[in-house]
């Protein structure tokens, strides 16, 4: 999924208004101490946005951080602050961003923009660059840390729930699904690592997490076959032919099957499907 077409075209929701409030404040009387501090709060914003639009994300954040300054209690003002959050993601400024982005919502919960905001901090969070394979490290997202992968799919589903119908919901819903399959497949490749270092009941239990929290993943699949060894291991016989009986009615084509819908391995290690 392509995260920067929907940033590009983020909200502008205040318009002629936001701009009509750029007169408010006014410019001070005093001597110019620079070239901006002359500038009207319209021409600000509109430098901030060219900036942005040339790349220049570090010169637009802080254009933008001193117009909100000049702008306090305005419209402008929020939409400084929330196109500041922006230009910050885009810097890869991950942390500045979030911070960014949770002061508007503390500030403006009632804003128009919040389901952007929202949507924002999902995306900050979401970092599908790391999908299949990373190009350096090989590692698959499945491998890394999912606290932030959990904050973005909190983000999301804020967005999903209070506004609906928000112009970024669908997009919102198809990137809370990747990361669930995403949280799956990082409890399968958790319970792979403790079933290769012979920790039976621990590989069991993350397994049995795994379908239990996401049964619609397909990571589903391969915790089911997971636990029917940890527990063949073990000499629970008991559990080890119900997780087998699940797996077959679930998946009766699946690789772990042979004959009669007999549970076994595939020819090479299981951990190297993926």
């Amino acid at each position: 999924m392509d995260c920067k077409h929907s940033v590009a075209r983020r909200l502008r929701v205040w318009g002629p208004v936001a701009v009509a409030a750029a007169f408010v404040a006014g410019c001070g009387s005093s001597a110019p101490k620079d070239a901006e501090s002359s500038w009207t709060n319209e021409r600000l914003y509109s430098e901030a946005q060219q900036e942005a639009e040339a790349g220049s994300y570090e010169r637009s954040a802080r254009l933008y951080e001193r117009l909100e300054g000049r702008a306090s209690g305005t419209l402008m003002a929020q939409q400084a602050q929330i196109e500041r959050a922006y230009v910050l993601y885009r810097q890869n400024e991950k942390a500045q961003a979030l911070s960014a982005i949770d002061r508007f919502l503390k500030l403006h919960p009632t804003s128009p923009a919040v389901d952007y905001a929202l949507y924002l901090q999902g995306l900050v969070n979401f970092n599908d660059n790391l999908g299949i394979l990373g190009s350096l490290s090989r590692q698959n997202l499945s491998e890394r840390d999912q606290q932030a992968s959990r904050d973005a799919y909190q983000s999301f589903k804020l967005l999903v729930e209070q506004h609906p119908q928000s112009r970024y919901a669908e997009d919102a819903r198809l990137r809370m699904n990747y990361i669930l399959n995403s949280l799956a497949a990082y409890e399968v490749h958790v319970a792979r690592y403790y079933y290769r270092r012979g920790a039976y009941v621990a590989a069991a239990n993350r397994a049995q997490q795994t379908v239990q929290e996401f049964q619609q993943s397909p990571s589903t699949e391969e915790a089911l076959f997971i636990m029917v060894s940890s527990y063949d291991r073990l000499g629970l016989a008991q559990l080890r032919d119900d997780a087998s009986r699940v797996l077959r009615q679930n998946f009766p084509n699946s690789a772990y099957l042979a004959g009669e819908g007999v549970v076994r391995a595939p020819s090479r290690p299981w951990w190297q499907l993926w």
